[in-house]
């Protein structure tokens, strides 16, 4: 259970993150936090680059701060502040499911609005490390 603390920080840390953010091109900032089942609170933005494609999103870029900086955790909860509420992309909603069950997703926008789901229902039919056979 996400306490109504860890809640607030991480969407004061979402909402940090986006001011990081370097989009240039599409003019849409991202800020992502996800809580670890440590209980550290891991940030990312977006990054854009001229080459569209070698673009990073601020979702992905938290989980591959996580395993870069201090190994496979298992996330416990995910917030993404952009400035409408956007939820996470498709390949951002597949590399969250490789770290983490149906945990809770909290979408925020820049007057402060909160719309709460999870993270399958925003992936309902995911693919996981569980239906690799080996």
């Amino acid at each position: 259970m996400i306490s109504h603390n860890q809640k607030e920080a991480l969407i004061q840390a979402a909402a940090a993150a986006r001011q990081q953010a370097y989009a240039p091109y599409s003019n849409y900032p991202v800020g992502a936090a996800i809580l670890t089942e440590d209980g550290r609170i891991i940030t990312g933005c977006n990054v854009e680059n001229a080459s569209y494609g070698l673009s990073m999103c601020a979702e992905r870029t938290a989980v591959f701060k996580m395993v870069s900086e201090g190994g496979q955790q298992r996330i416990q909860a995910v917030v993404v502040c952009t400035a409408n509420g956007g939820s996470p992309c498709g390949a951002c909603r597949q590399v969250l499911t490789e770290f983490a069950g149906d945990v809770p997703v909290w979408l925020t926008d820049a007057a402060g609005n909160i719309y709460e789901t999870t993270l399958y229902a925003l992936l309902p039919h995911h693919f996981g490390p569980e239906h690799l056979t080996k």
